[in-house]
């Protein structure tokens, strides 16, 4: 298997509320670091009642500073919606205070509703999303060594090694990953369809650079493991529920799984929700190591970033426990 690493998007469960989305985010990342996983990525979300991780680089600091080996960082901070020198300087700060284990992704998405992301950019709406290439490259040389009589610096960010991603759920994001020789992390477990066609351009088209001579490839996959296939299957009806309500515009807490939830949809919805969740396996240890290891060979990725979206917590530990002994 190659390597797994999590993403947590610090779900907000029915009946919880964001505190105890953190004592469960900390506790998650303590037992995958006990586990082997090689990341543990935060994503920023905004003015989404289930998911807890809008200040992303403070949440970074608070499970960095919880665990002691693990590398925790952004999947991803959404680069439109802040200014690079702030990120740089958040960022500097978190390597600073915790060496080598820090890593930042970057995606142009507002990774909330529209309303919500002109109010984060000050009435710049998306067109901020326009300028992600040049705000990358600001960010990137930040992190480089001072210039003589460069203007405007990151202190701290200054000359730190902090590992860039480029994040994406299309062929823009593959492209630009590309031409400038970063490594690349696809969406795919919520938004797969351009997932082949874009593997392939950023492989095609990657340019070396100094932070990365060859083309690295990081895909996303749902999964949700237990002791039985019904046991998984009936986990994984959480995050199913959670996209029906969100392409119905009804975006709420993670809610508790429901038998059979998936047949009961309507046609419309069931057909979004299977398309959305494609990259996705639920069930026993060896039925999920077979779907990843189908994933792998289908895709070449170069690793895969697991996300398991469950509503109880104890189960969630155990669905991660089981994926960690296919590492």
């Amino acid at each position: 298997m190659i390597p797994l690493s999590v993403l947590d998007l610090s779900p907000i469960v029915e009946g919880g509320d964001a505190a105890q989305s953190f004592r469960h985010t900390v506790d998650l990342a303590q037992h995958c670091e006990r586990w082997g996983f090689g990341r543990y990525w935060l994503a920023e979300h905004h003015g989404m009642p289930g998911i807890a991780s809008a200040a992303t680089a403070v949440l970074i600091g608070h499970v960095a500073g919880a665990t002691r080996r693990i590398r925790v960082g952004a999947g991803g901070v959404m680069l439109p919606n802040h200014s690079p020198l702030v990120i740089a300087e958040q960022f500097g700060t978190l390597e600073t205070l915790y060496p080598g284990r820090i890593e930042l992704g970057l995606g142009r998405a507002p990774g909330s509703d529209p309303a919500t992301a002109r109010t984060l950019r000050q009435g710049g709406g998306f067109d901020a999303a326009d300028r992600f290439p040049q705000d990358v490259a600001e960010l990137l040389a930040y992190f480089g060594p001072a210039k003589p009589g460069q203007a405007v610096r990151a202190v701290p960010g200054e000359g730190l090694d902090v590992p860039v991603w480029v994040l994406g759920s299309s062929h823009f994001g593959a492209q630009l990953a590309a031409q400038m020789g970063l490594p690349y992390a696809f969406a795919s477990h919520f938004a797969p369809t351009h997932l082949h066609a874009a593997v392939e351009l950023y492989r095609r088209e990657f340019r070396p650079s100094p932070r990365l001579r060859r083309p690295h490839v990081m895909l996303g996959f749902n999964a949700f493991a237990a002791d039985t296939d019904e046991e998984g299957q009936l986990l994984a009806t959480s995050v199913q529920q959670a996209f029906a309500a969100l392409v119905a515009g009804r975006p709420g807490r993670l809610p508790p799984p429901v038998p059979g939830y998936l047949e009961r949809l309507p046609m419309a919805e069931r057909v979004f929700v299977e398309r959305s969740l494609a990259c996705s396996a639920a069930g026993s240890p060896q039925t999920v190591r077979r779907a990843l290891e189908d994933f792998v060979a289908r895709t070449g990725a170069d690793e895969v970033m697991v996300t398991s979206q469950v509503f109880d917590h104890a189960a969630r530990l155990r669905s991660y426990e089981l994926i960690a002994a296919l590492l």
